[in-house]
């Protein structure tokens, strides 16, 4: 069977044709990717017209694909295939992009948030497969979440359920969406790195090898301190474990509510799992009513086509 999956990102779009295995795994045939410039409606239309491309170079008919899924950050509906002005889609304004999509090429075209889109690509494809009940966690710039509850993708109401990222565990702390203390703030790439700033202006001798490594406070990243924990350096180390602690806090709040069978976590989580899962599990173990199964991600660099692709797959 055939897919079509198109990611629509605020600096880069792509779209990919996808086969599905015997196995249930699927793989990529083709992929075009561009910048996302011009009206939205254009960047639809040059999507629309490689998707063709790629289609015709691999002699597959329209009438052979089964479905189109769309990936692109909220807000947006789902239900109507309507994006809603992203913050990172200017000028994206009740754009009808599953309508345009199905009309031009004759797919049924499916919308999704990307968080959402990410979980049903791990869930069907990568780290949360052979589950019922999963919870997925970006743990990226931000802190997205998606949710698999009873074998199906769960919205909520307006399409943002599960958004974990936006719930205020302490009174202060590195903002994250907005909100200070928050669980982005505390567990997400960019709380990380102003976490990382705030501890630095209250210890400069602390930090000193950090503010060599970055060259200044402002360009302090997470994978700056993660270099230096690794390193054995105790101001970075005890960044991520801070981190650590706020993560095992959030999941144990996750798996209290949801009572999940696996908790995938990507970006950061996968890459850092040395520095973060020895405090993320002390504190699990003494907040959570059970231990559901911690694992990072496996569809590393693919995931933003696998989601896309995962979309069309779980189509309604």
């Amino acid at each position: 069977m055939y897919y079509l999956g198109f990611d629509i990102g605020g600096t880069k779009s792509a779209v990919c044709l996808g086969e599905t295995n015997a196995d249930g795994t699927i793989r990529i045939l083709g992929k075009e990717k561009f910048p996302t410039t011009g009206a939205p409606y254009t960047v639809l239309d040059g999507l629309i017209a490689a998707a063709r491309r790629i289609m015709d170079a691999e002699g597959i008919a329209a009438a052979d694909v089964r479905a189109a899924g769309i990936s692109c950050g909220g807000p947006l509906s789902s239900a109507q295939g309507v994006i809603l002005s992203p913050p990172n889609l200017p000028g994206w304004d009740e754009i009808h992009a599953a309508e345009h999509i199905q009309d031009a090429l004759g797919i049924p075209a499916y919308l999704e948030n990307d968080a959402n889109a990410c979980a049903a690509a791990e869930w069907l494809f990568g780290a949360g497969r052979g589950t019922k009940n999963m919870i997925f966690l970006t743990f990226g710039t931000g802190l997205g979440a998606g949710l698999i509850l009873d074998g199906r993708l769960y919205r909520g109401t307006t399409d943002s359920a599960g958004e974990i990222g936006h719930v205020r565990l302490t009174d202060g702390g590195p903002v994250g969406f907005g909100v200070a203390g928050s669980c982005e703030g505390w567990c997400s790439g960019g709380g990380i790195a102003r976490l990382a700033r705030m501890e630095a202006e209250r210890d400069p001798a602390a930090s000193a090898a950090l503010l060599r490594e970055a060259g200044s406070a402002e360009n302090i990243s997470a994978a700056n301190v993660a270099k230096l924990a690794n390193a054995g350096d105790p101001f970075c180390r005890r960044i991520y474990e801070m981190s650590g602690e706020k993560l095992g806090q959030t999941l144990a709040i996750l798996s209290d509510i949801l009572d999940v069978e696996r908790i995938v976590i990507g970006s950061v989580f996968a890459r850092s799992e040395n520095l973060l899962r020895p405090a993320m599990e002390r504190v699990m173990r003494q907040e959570a009513l059970r231990m559901p199964e911690v694992v990072p991600a496996q569809l590393g660099e693919s995931i933003g086509d696998m989601a896309a692709l995962a979309i069309a797959v779980n189509a309604r």
